[in-house]
């Protein structure tokens, strides 16, 4: 009667992946004190030397504020791996005429205590798919109200900070940085094995 669908377990299953790799790796305690305090000392230092432009419109062009706005931003953004065709790139140029020029993310900070939890389920894999890196927020004080003093706003469930030649870009390259030596530390700490010296007899 009627047929099964197979549906494709590669795409799903690299996802999904991709999904939990992200996610998996929260910060938290010290190490969030210590990225917010950073991150509000050069937004601080980069508003000094924004000229005459009003502090909203500065914000806007530093930061996509929320979630809807980082996805908007994410979804424009080129996927990493995608084939580009000749009538594809005709229509892409002509939509891209239209539209004010992009500005990549440089990374998505998410605040992780968010309720419910679909709210920003979709950035990681969007984001992973765009090979942007995210970094997930969890404090018990509330990490939605501590991510939106970063931008000067009550709560953010989700920042995307742009890549333009900035302080606060500055500042997230040396927290990548740090995390990815934690990271790969991690990696290859558990499989190095330190020799036991054999008992002398």
């Amino acid at each position: 009667m009627g047929k099964k669908k197979n549906k494709p377990e590669g795409p799903i299953k690299s996802l999904k992946d991709a999904e939990k790799a992200v996610t998996s790796d929260y910060i938290g305690g010290d190490t969030l004190d210590e990225l917010l305090s950073k991150l509000i000392r050069s937004v601080e230092v980069a508003k000094a030397s924004r000229g005459g432009l009003p502090e909203k419109i500065w914000m806007k062009q530093q930061f996509c504020i929320g979630v809807n706005d980082v996805t908007r931003v994410l979804e424009r953004m080129p996927a990493a791996v995608a084939s580009h065709s000749v009538c594809s790139s005709e229509a892409s140029t002509r939509k891209a005429l239209r539209r004010a020029p992009l500005v990549p993310l440089q990374a998505v900070l998410i605040a992780a205590d968010c309720n419910p939890k679909w709210l920003t389920k979709h950035i990681p894999t969007l984001a992973s798919t765009r090979q942007v890196p995210v970094l997930c927020l969890k404090d018990n004080k509330g990490s939605s109200l501590r991510l939106g003093q970063v931008a000067n706003v009550r709560t953010a469930l989700a920042i995307g900070i742009k890549a333009r030649d900035s302080i606060i870009n500055k500042t997230i390259d040396e927290v990548l940085q740090g995390s990815k030596l934690v990271a790969d530390e991690q990696k290859i700490s558990p499989s190095i094995s330190t020799p036991t010296p054999s008992p002398v007899a």
